[in-house]
């Protein structure tokens, strides 16, 4: 049988305090995202929370950092982040499926 790998860590939200399981992985996503947005835990749990679309609290959490790191890989983000653009070898090279 596998260990469970999810984290639990409490949070206060809109509707008061709570707590989160996420993989290590998205747990460090989402200090990476707060960190760039310059905004806390807390106020993105409370934007979350305020989202009234489908889904559960921890899988819209999943769900925005997937998003924000997919637009950050884009080309576009690649070069707002300093990275330059890719080559025409880089351009031609199919993304793994």
């Amino acid at each position: 049988m596998t260990p469970n790998r999810l984290i639990n860590r409490n949070v206060t939200s809109a509707r008061g305090r709570t707590s989160i399981r996420l993989e290590p992985e998205f747990w460090d996503a989402l200090s990476e995202y707060c960190a760039r947005k310059c905004i806390t835990p807390y106020a993105l749990i409370r934007d979350i929370d305020e989202d009234v679309g489908p889904g559960n609290r921890t899988s819209k959490i999943r769900l925005r950092l997937v998003q924000y790191f997919r637009e950050a890989a884009t080309e576009a983000g690649h070069v707002a982040a300093g990275h330059g653009e890719r080559t025409e070898a880089e351009k031609n090279v199919s993304p793994p499926s």
